[in-house]
């Protein structure tokens, strides 16, 4: 069976076909340039450049696919959560070339698929396990018992891990998406500079608002009083000190959940997953509980992730 896969929940345009469950193409049509000056999504230019981008992608992807539209078994497509303007491009689009193929269509939460995606990254990954979905939209941890068997632990009470290292980028006067940006210059930072708080340790759910604060009121004390001393390792060491406590709450919930349920897998999924203090830490807390560790090991292609039928 060929399938088409449709995502324009956000700031970038995506087509991926599949046959079952090998993926043939993935294409992606980034649109960070265009928000960048914004130092965010404005959620209308997505919208816009959704339908200016959409059929190009899919076109595209058909032709490296080598097959034709109307080779398409099903058409599936990101149908929520995200920006409602930009959703109702990729669910218009499909269910019109569903309609007029006489195919079926299938409405995808881009969550449930990113934390499936583990399976195709690893065949023999069994249930159940524990899942982690950090994104720039979501943070939250899944006890996943089977297919189509989720129980939310826990969840953020404000921010988004993505979200949050956004917006401290933006702080620091860092480029968009500053999740990448702030990566990079962590590693080489002092992550001991300075403590932030960690959040509310009881329960499973997040919450980054504190942190974030932190940051903020840390920043315009160095901008005030420390105006003459080296900027750059200022920012980086900030950046560190962020990231750390950040990672350490994402990391410390997750093991709990995970021991507390008695159950031996980690899945960490979304775009967050691919940070690097983030993998590293994950991976050393998961082996000191005797917990496997799954990570996505293509995080290049994020986006073929989110695409895929649930």
């Amino acid at each position: 069976m060929l399938t088409l896969g449709i995502e324009t929940s956000c700031d970038e345009t995506a087509a991926a076909v599949l046959r079952e469950t090998t993926v043939l193409a993935n294409v992606v049509s980034s649109q960070v340039a265009l928000h960048e000056k914004y130092g965010g999504v404005v959620p209308e230019l997505a919208s816009r450049e959704h339908l200016r981008n959409l059929m190009p992608v899919v076109r595209a992807a058909l032709d490296r696919a080598g097959v034709t539209i109307n080779d398409i078994n099903l058409v599936a497509v990101t149908s929520a959560p995200g920006l409602i303007g930009a959703l109702l491009v990729g669910v218009s689009a499909a269910k019109s070339m569903a309609y007029s193929l006489g195919i079926p269509f299938i409405g995808v939460h881009h969550g449930e698929a990113h934390i499936l995606a583990a399976h195709l990254a690893y065949p023999g990954l069994g249930y159940p396990y524990v899942a982690l979905l950090a994104s720039g939209g979501h943070t939250a941890l899944y006890h996943v018992r089977a297919f189509g068997s989720y129980r939310l632990l826990g969840q953020t009470r404000d921010d988004a891990a993505g979200e949050a290292f956004d917006k401290v980028a933006k702080l620091l006067d860092l480029p968009y998406p500053g999740g990448p940006v702030i990566d990079r210059l962590a590693q080489e930072g002092d992550q001991q500079a300075v403590h932030f708080p960690r959040g509310p340790r009881e329960g499973y759910d997040f919450s980054f608002s504190g942190l974030k604060t932190a940051v903020r009121n840390h920043v315009a004390l160095f901008r005030s009083k420390d105006a003459g001393l080296d900027r750059s390792l200022k920012v980086k060491d900030i950046a560190a000190s962020f990231q750390a406590a950040a990672v350490d709450m994402l990391v410390e919930k997750t093991i709990r959940a995970a021991t507390e349920h008695s159950v031996g897998t980690v899945v960490v999924a979304g775009g967050v997953a691919a940070n690097s203090w983030l993998r590293k830490e994950m991976g050393q807390a998961c082996e000191k509980a005797g917990i496997a560790d799954f990570h996505p090991h293509d995080l290049r292609h994020n986006s073929e992730f989110r695409i895929i039928p649930g």
